[in-house]
């Protein structure tokens, strides 16, 4: 089988953060979630993988390279514009050919394994296997209806009135049917061509479309809280590692892993919490549930439940809460009891300066 993954779209829900970075390639616990993407892929056996690309095609394209790493072959797709997840497949058809593959979105994760997902599908006759998972809120979603057999009788994208709780995860898998159906559809209302539509179509024309519901979370990491959630879900997983030498001045609790040359003085760590090489961390208090990218300084500080991309400063911020920093992003403070806890999402390379009560 094939691997398509799409990484075109704009990141309207993660701005200011997308304005200079791919949605698809923020990290989650110091690693892109992009890349955790290709490494589910290659770890059930498919190495020949399309990325579907947009306006941030160089950046993705300079993050993910040839594959060689991951023991890949990728091939880049050109999408003009974001015009919905069927005309992904469409401008696709020459890469994918004849033959079954997952499709995979970009800035989705969840915690089955993908295995289990594939397990059977290329050797089978389905046309179409389908991931579902229940969530809160399926009116933000495309949703499932399933008949008293079982079986998808209707999919309807972000529905007014749902009749199901169950979402359509970010991964499908489909035969060359899936082609004739991407042809064949209308662009919906907002003027995208939908894969639902192109699903709907196949269940009407009595193609094998099954299903499978995650028993594990999944999260589409487009918004700001659910990133964040996700970031805590992974780091749970996480076990201690040192590449530097922590020094005796440090207090350490639950997992922690550090990269090279960092550098922690007189502070806690609360894990868990993942520390990028060259670091530096004086007088703060660090955890839990924070990622820390490469090169950042942290000094006279609280952070936690964070996401820190490269390069960025933190000085002087009581309580640094729930946010998020894109590259080279400089927020400072002057400590104080009275300083409100801090939540904040911020582009590349902002400024900020907290004032105190």
């Amino acid at each position: 089988m094939k691997g398509l993954i799409l990484s075109g779209g704009s990141g309207r829900r993660l701005r200011p953060i997308t304005h200079k970075t791919a949605k698809q390639l923020v990290p989650i616990a110091n690693k892109p979630i992009l890349h955790y993407v290709i490494e589910d892929l290659v770890g059930v056996g498919i190495t020949d993988i399309g990325i579907v690309v947009g306006d941030t095609a160089e950046e993705i394209e300079r993050s993910v390279g040839t594959g060689s790493r991951w023991g890949a072959d990728i091939t880049y797709i050109k999408q003009k514009e974001p015009l919905g997840l069927a005309h992904a497949v469409l401008i696709s058809e020459e890469f994918l050919g004849q033959e079954k593959f997952v499709m995979y979105l970009g800035d989705n994760m969840f915690e089955d394994s993908l295995h289990e997902v594939v397990e059977g599908f290329e050797a089978s006759s389905t046309n179409a296997r389908l991931l579902l998972s229940k969530v809160d809120e399926p009116q933000n979603f495309g949703v499932a209806e399933i008949d008293e057999q079982g079986n998808i009788k209707n999919l309807i994208e972000k529905p007014e009135d749902p009749k199901s709780d169950l979402a359509l995860v970010g991964v499908y898998l489909f035969d060359s049917t899936i082609h004739t159906a991407v042809k064949t559809i209308e662009p919906s209302d907002r003027g995208e061509l939908e894969i639902t539509d192109a699903i709907q179509w196949m269940i009407s024309k009595e193609k094998n479309v099954e299903h499978r519901t995650l028993k594990g979370w999944w999260i589409d990491t487009g918004k700001k809280d659910p990133l964040l959630l996700c970031n805590e879900l992974v780091l749970d997983q996480i076990e201690t590692f040192h590449l530097s030498q922590i020094s005796e001045t440090v207090t350490l609790k639950g997992d922690v892993v550090t990269g090279e040359n960092v550098e922690i003085i007189d502070s806690k760590i609360q894990g868990p919490v993942v520390i990028g090489s060259g670091v530096k961390i004086e007088k703060s208090t660090i955890g839990p549930y924070v990622s820390i990218g490469d090169d950042c300084k942290i000094e006279y500080s609280s952070v936690e439940r964070s996401v820190l991309m490269e390069k960025s400063l933190v000085s002087g911020v009581t309580q640094l809460t729930k946010s998020v920093l894109g590259r080279e992003v400089q927020i400072k403070g002057k400590p104080t009891d009275s300083q409100e806890p801090t939540s904040v999402m911020l582009g590349d390379r902002t400024k900020v300066e907290l004032e105190n009560d």
